[in-house]
């Protein structure tokens, strides 16, 4: 009797929850919604439980069917990795990588690193999502994620790529209009442009250093911004305000002369990004020689 010869079936159960729909699921995998349907039956029948939940509009899942839905995942990722792992034994790198990075990474620091990695690995195809949403590595199936701050989910494994330096900014009209600030208080006066974290709603305070005390200051705002933290540069460059942002974003800017940096003397922090992964996914080649790169100095 052969053990798994419901894997057809259980591949039809992920590409429907996937897709979203029966039909979807169907057009995807190439054959009718009433075998995809029967799939799925099958599927329920042998576990003793139901997976989906059908009405006239949509597809949820039990309990039982995220569990199920996880695992099988799971399981799907450890088939293909030990398939990249067979093909990469004895011969140049290939396979496949998935990357979700926020927007002030993806557009300024990763370029340059991943053009490093494919230069070395052209063989490794390397899929790049950037989003300000924190991924879920494991159900959504990414690789990686490179995430700013400290990381709260323990049971993921963090290597720190840089802390990247901290100041604030301001066009030079701007400050023409409504003149430049000596004193951390004097910026009380002034237009502040703020982002807000996706995850709670509230703005982003200003780090800064004043009199070598690291003071987290929230000033009140003009504008406030929400989803891509890059607008506030944006916003600052067009006049509108004072904003806080990284060295590594700004810099053509300054050079250009777009914007100016206020208050240096409140510099000296910083934000850390680092490379997340799962603990427990078997890495392959492709994922090694991924990490190698991205933790490289320059």
């Amino acid at each position: 009797m052969r053990r798994f010869d419901h894997l057809t079936d259980l591949e039809t159960f992920v590409t429907v929850v996937e897709t979203g729909s029966m039909t979807a699921g169907a057009v995807a995998l190439g054959t009718t919604p009433s075998v995809v349907s029967r799939a799925i039956v099958r599927l329920e029948t042998r576990l003793g439980c139901q997976l989906l939940r059908r009405t006239t509009r949509r597809l949820g899942l039990t309990d039982a069917g995220r569990l199920y839905l996880q695992q099988a995942k799971g399981a799907f990722g450890l088939i293909d990795d030990a398939e990249r792992a067979i093909q990469q034994s004895g011969a140049d790198i290939v396979g496949r990588i998935r990357l979700s990075v926020p927007t002030t990474y993806g557009h300024y620091r990763l370029p340059a690193r991943l053009a490093r990695f494919m230069a070395q690995h052209p063989g490794v195809k390397v899929d790049v999502n950037i989003t300000n949403r924190n991924v879920d590595l494991i159900a959504e199936g990414y690789d990686f994620a490179i995430r700013l701050g400290a990381l709260k989910d323990s049971g993921l494994i963090a290597r720190k790529l840089e802390e990247a330096p901290l100041g604030l900014f301001a066009a030079p009209d701007y400050l023409a209009r409504m003149g430049k600030p000596s004193t951390l208080a004097e910026l009380h006066s002034h237009r502040a442009i703020l982002f807000l974290i996706p995850s709670t709603g509230r703005a982003l305070p200003w780090h800064v250093r004043d009199g070598g005390v690291d003071v987290d200051w929230m000033p009140e705002a003009a504008v406030e911004v929400t989803d891509d933290p890059l607008g506030v540069v944006s916003l600052a460059e067009g006049g509108i305000g004072i904003c806080q942002a990284y060295d590594f974003i700004v810099a053509e800017r300054i050079a250009r002369g777009t914007l100016v940096e206020i208050l240096p003397e409140l510099r000296g922090r910083t934000r850390n990004f680092s490379l997340i992964y799962a603990p427990h996914k078997t890495l392959t080649a492709a994922a090694k020689a991924f990490i190698e790169v991205m933790l490289a100095e320059g």
